[in-house]
């Protein structure tokens, strides 16, 4: 049985500077690969996804990506409504986690996910006043559960993503 790494929250004003911390790197015309660079080493991630919804496909179309095998890239170009993750997040529009997705039998993730070699993950919805614009996918290599903490702050992260969106 793999263990849960032990977290503690952060304290409020570490949580506060990560989220202007990035919101920064979105100033003007953002690099969104660079954008999810700074969210991975903010949130200490290895692996992550930023992903448009494209209404006229009905699909989350991958913007950019770090940490994915090169194997996978097919599987998440594009991705339909409630499959897998980020397709989860999209159809709730509520984030999902899993603590391990190496041992997830909930059905969520897709098997091929475990390719990956991903644990502890999470995906929140990108949306402007409960529409759809995308998602925002972080994982790590161990088994780990994001805090409650953590997913307000993604949920932020997301919002101010879904402003530069719209904007």
């Amino acid at each position: 049985m793999a263990q849960v790494q032990e977290t503690t929250e952060p304290p409020n004003h570490m949580s506060a500077t990560r989220v202007k911390t990035i919101t920064a790197a979105m100033r003007g015309n953002p690099d969104w690969q660079a954008v999810l660079d700074l969210i991975l080493k903010e949130f200490n991630c290895q692996t992550g996804t930023l992903h448009k919804w494209h209404e006229l496909h009905a699909m989350l179309e991958l913007i950019c990506h770090r940490g994915i095998p090169r194997e996978l890239m097919d599987k998440i170009e594009r991705i339909p409504m409630g499959k897998g993750i980020a397709g989860a997040a999209a159809e709730r529009m509520e984030p999902v986690s899993m603590c391990n997705l190496q041992s997830d039998t909930s059905g969520v993730a897709r098997p091929k996910a475990k390719k990956t070699s991903v644990g502890g993950n999470i995906a929140v919805p990108i949306d402007m006043g409960g529409l759809l614009m995308g998602t925002l996918g972080i994982g790590k290599l161990e088994p780990y559960e994001f805090t409650p903490e953590e997913t307000k702050d993604l949920l932020q992260i997301a919002a101010q993503i879904a402003d530069h969106w719209v904007g």
